[in-house]
C-alpha cells in the first residue's frame, strides 16, 4: 500500500462501484454512478454496509482507472459514499470529475473534515460521532435515520445548525420501518419542515 498516493487521493480504497438510480433522499430516482469507499470508524449497529468498515479489506485502486470506468458509463453525476468517505482525501477525485463536467454528490456522516468539491452534500448524522458544525453549515440535505423516538430530538439538534435552505429528511431505519414509519409520518404532519425519505432501492430491489 502506497500511503503517499492514499494521502494525495490518487488512490482510494474502493469497495464497490456501479451505475444505478439513487434510492433515497432528495435525489431519489436520479441516475448516478456510485462509488463506495471502504473504511468507517463510527460502526453504527444498524449499518446496512458493515462490510465496508474495514478499509484493509479493499486494496487502494487508482482514481484515474476509476475515472475511465465512470466515463464509459456516461453518467451525469457521481455519488461518493461509504463507509465514511471523508476518511480519505477526495480532492483529486472531484477535480477529475469536474474536469469531465460530472456533478459530484457526497453522502457523509459529517464527522470528518471536508475534502473535495461538491455540487451536493448530504449529511446523515450519527450520535456516536456527531457531525462537525462546518459540515452541517455546508449541507444541502440533512437526512436523519430514525430508529426510535429519541432520534427526533437528535434530528432537531442537527436541524438547528444547518442553513435555512437545507432540506430536512427523516428516514426510517430499515429493520424498524414497519413500526417507526407511522410515527415519522405523524411527526412530519406536526412539523412540516421535515420530509419523509424511504429506501426505495430496497423496496424495488435496485442495486
Amino acid at each position: 500500500m502506497n500511503e503517499d498516493l492514499l494521502d494525495k487521493g490518487i488512490e482510494l480504497p474502493i469497495m464497490e462501484e456501479f451505475y444505478t438510480l439513487q434510492g433515497e433522499g432528495i435525489q431519489t430516482g436520479r441516475a448516478a454512478y456510485f462509488v463506495r469507499l471502504g473504511g468507517c470508524d463510527i460502526a453504527c449497529e444498524w449499518c446496512d454496509t458493515k462490510e465496508s468498515w474495514n478499509s484493509n479489506l479493499f486494496p487502494p485502486k487508482n482514481v484515474d482507472d476509476l475515472l475511465l470506468r465512470i466515463m464509459a458509463a456516461k453518467p451525469q453525476s457521481v455519488v461518493v459514499t461509504g463507509g465514511e468517505p471523508l476518511n480519505w482525501n477526495l480532492d483529486y477525485l472531484c477535480q477529475k470529475l469536474k474536469e469531465n463536467n460530472i456533478r459530484t454528490f457526497l453522502e457523509t456522516s459529517g464527522s470528518q473534515p471536508l475534502s473535495g468539491l461538491w455540487d451536493w452534500i448530504c449529511v446523515s448524522p450519527k450520535k456516536s460521532s456527531p457531525p462537525l458544525d462546518d459540515l452541517l453549515d455546508k449541507a444541502d440535505e440533512l437526512k436523519v435515520i430514525v430508529h426510535d423516538q429519541t432520534d427526533f430530538t437528535w434530528a432537531e439538534e442537527n436541524a438547528s445548525k444547518v442553513r435555512p435552505d437545507c432540506y430536512l429528511l427523516l428516514q426510517p431505519e430499515w429493520s424498524q420501518r414497519l413500526q417507526i414509519t407511522p410515527v415519522i409520518i405523524d411527526y412530519i404532519k406536526k412539523f412540516p419542515q421535515w420530509r419523509l425519505s424511504l429506501q426505495a432501492h430496497k423496496f424495488l430491489k435496485i442495486p
